[in-house]
């Protein structure tokens, strides 16, 4: 069996080293607490202590149920549309970006197989110690690193997910350059995050609660859009609430 988290640091780029002496997981961090300043009031709860402990059972489910409305999929649900879209196979190489406590990590390890990789990246230590608590298929491996810059080289991983963080990041154009500059050609990727409602006054109150907790709400279009800029094609769109997930695929002649 292969030695995950030797695998995990040849994908890195050059000259990349764990900076931080973490039990369990690579850390590219170190004595930073975070990536980059908090972008509101959300963020900085993900970074306690406390809300690690309850995220995967309750904080997450919760909100996003808010989020999603009555009709959008359960937590679980979300987690077979992550693998359907991704299309992860034995042997693969999945990313999942902003991992949390490693829901989807885990699932991507089952689904890669011993031969594959399921890296879990998040800038939070307890969010990734609360990760490491959970059994985990051998093939999955934590990294502590900017989400927004990832640490990795090219062309390196066959799937990126990153569910419910892209309206938290700073600098979203940035994070999906990172996801495409890093995906192999014809990788997929698949994203969960804000749609704002097109009508008024919805459209107002999304923005006020954005603005409230520090999230960016995205326009319905918004993010297939920049996908398309960024040379994905197949490039689907579903909307549930205020929620959207959105998956491309990048084609195998994107790159020279």
């Amino acid at each position: 069996m292969p030695d995950h988290r030797e695998r995990l640091v040849g994908l890195l780029r050059p000259g990349t080293t764990p900076t931080g002496a973490a039990e369990g997981f690579l850390d590219l961090l170190g004595e930073i607490p975070q990536a980059g300043p908090p972008t509101g009031l959300a963020q900085r709860l993900m970074s306690t202590s406390a809300v690690p402990m309850i995220y995967e059972r309750y904080w997450r489910p919760v909100l996003g149920r808010v989020a999603k409305g009555l009709n959008g999929p359960s937590m679980a649900g979300e987690v077979r549309i992550a693998i359907e879209a991704l299309g992860l196979r034995p042997g693969q190489i999945a990313l999942d970006v902003a991992c949390g406590t490693g829901r989807f990590t885990r699932a991507f390890g089952e689904a890669v197989g011993p031969d594959g990789l399921s890296i879990g990246l998040d800038g939070s230590v307890t969010m990734l110690e609360k990760a490491l608590a959970e059994p985990s298929p051998a093939s999955v491996a934590y990294l502590r690193a900017d989400a927004v810059d990832l640490p990795f080289a090219d062309s390196t991983v066959d799937a990126v997910c990153c569910f419910a963080a892209l309206h938290m990041f700073a600098d979203p154009d940035a994070a999906l350059d990172s996801f495409a500059r890093v995906l192999k050609p014809g990788g997929s990727l698949v994203l969960l995050t804000s749609a704002r409602h097109s009508d008024q006054p919805m459209r107002l109150a999304d923005t006020f609660l954005g603005r409230l907790s520090g999230q960016r709400m995205f326009d319905r279009g918004e993010i297939s859009r920049k996908l398309f800029r960024r040379g994905f094609d197949h490039v689907e769109e579903r909307f549930s609430g205020v929620t959207q997930i959105v998956t491309g695929v990048l084609p195998v002649n994107i790159r020279p």
